[in-house]
């Protein structure tokens, strides 16, 4: 399949690998962070870890918009479904995730909320669910980074062409950039030397909002796709960006990435949504300006306003170790519930519960590689 079956070439990756271990300089540690969660299953899926050096090491990042989701928001979302004149549209990522108190939308559901799973924010009106049972408030649980934020605009765009006054969205769309630098900002022990830059994102918003990580941060950071060999061309070229002193933004996927991304769904965006002063992040905390709302000419299509919504503060599963791996302390591996409590089946924590997650990816390809490593340097 075109630009599928080339950048899976296992020949183009073994050789592309012997590049970085000829040129990683023995005496030094590098520590390269991908911040997106498509990433971190590309790498954990191909193995890629097992064809770097030992001292290559690969950090995930916090670029799960799931796992970053505080518990609060879940709970606003399940006292906001179980409201006897609220559908609550959902992706099926969001289902599972634990709340306080045990409780998820899944088991929101099963005790009567309406709550129904939807593939797109548009689902909520071209399915026709606001337009047909118009005496229903149908509610769209808006997540993510840049990526999905433009197709929510276009829902409202099309709620106000339809007129529609029984559909709103519960926004949580937050942005990547002001992630990057709150990690860099805060000091929790984790060095990092440069980044994977996301792919989805950047086609949206281009490579440019990264430059101050350049200049500023002297971190250089590499956009790459996700197919394998994308990801170790990414590091090959972060390497030598570090090894000739040099703190660039460099474009890999530029099949997919301009400079300045995609302009018209940069504006529907500023057009609709505004920044919002702070908003919590799941093991970063309160970030400012990470994250949209909708701006006062929109505010009928806000359900915060609309129900008169107030996130209370929630506290994680102190053993759940998610927080801790958002940030890059931790890997899933050294979480105690990895595996024995926590596991797809019964998630004690986000990062297993979304598709994007660290612990979910780790689990699907990773798990055994651990026991495997061990057993060849044993014998």
């Amino acid at each position: 399949m075109k630009h599928v079956d080339e950048y899976r070439d296992g020949d183009l990756a073994r050789a592309i690998a012997q590049r970085i271990a000829a040129e990683a300089q023995s005496d030094r540690q590098y520590r390269f962070m991908e911040f997106c969660g498509g990433h971190t299953h590309a790498i954990s899926r191909y193995g890629i870890e097992d064809l770097l050096p030992e001292n290559i090491r690969l950090i995930h990042g916090p670029g799960c918009p799931v796992c970053v989701l505080p518990m609060g928001r879940i709970d606003d979302a399940i006292r906001l479904a179980a409201r006897e004149e609220v559908t609550l549209c959902t992706y099926a990522d969001l289902m599972r995730v634990p709340a306080s108190g045990g409780s998820s939308l899944m088991k929101a559901k099963a005790n009567g909320a309406d709550i129904r799973m939807v593939y797109s924010t548009l689902d909520a009106i071209a399915i026709a669910i606001a337009e047909k049972e118009p005496q229903r408030q149908v509610v769209f649980f808006a997540i993510g980074f840049e990526t999905t934020t433009p197709p929510t605009a276009l829902a409202i765009r099309l709620a106000q062409k339809k007129g529609l006054t029984n559909f709103s969205i519960f926004c949580n769309h937050v942005l990547t950039p002001a992630a990057m630098q709150a990690i860099l900002d805060t000091d929790n022990g984790v060095e990092i030397e440069g980044f994977v830059g996301p792919a989805h994102v950047s086609t949206v918003i281009g490579s440019a909002p990264y430059r101050r990580f350049a200049s500023d941060y002297r971190k250089p950071v590499v956009i790459a796709g996700f197919e394998p060999l994308d990801v170790l061309q990414a590091i090959l070229m972060l390497l030598r960006q570090i090894n000739e002193g040099r703190c660039e933004i460099e474009n890999q996927y530029r099949r997919a990435v301009t400079e300045s991304g995609n302009a018209k769904a940069i504006d529907e965006v500023a057009e609709i949504f505004e920044l919002r002063e702070a908003f919590e992040w799941r093991g970063l905390g309160e970030i400012p300006k990470s994250a949209l709302k909708l701006r006062d000419a929109y505010a009928v299509y806000d359900a915060e306003r609309r129900f008169a919504m107030e996130t209370k503060p929630a506290r994680d599963n102190p053993a759940c170790e998610c927080g801790a791996i958002l940030r890059g302390q931790r890997r899933p591996q050294d979480c105690k519930l990895f595996g024995v409590a926590c596991t797809p089946e019964t998630p004690m924590g986000s990062c297993m519960v979304s598709s994007e997650g660290s612990c979910a990816a780790y689990w699907a390809y990773g798990r055994f590689r651990q026991y495997q490593n061990e057993a060849r340097k044993a014998s």
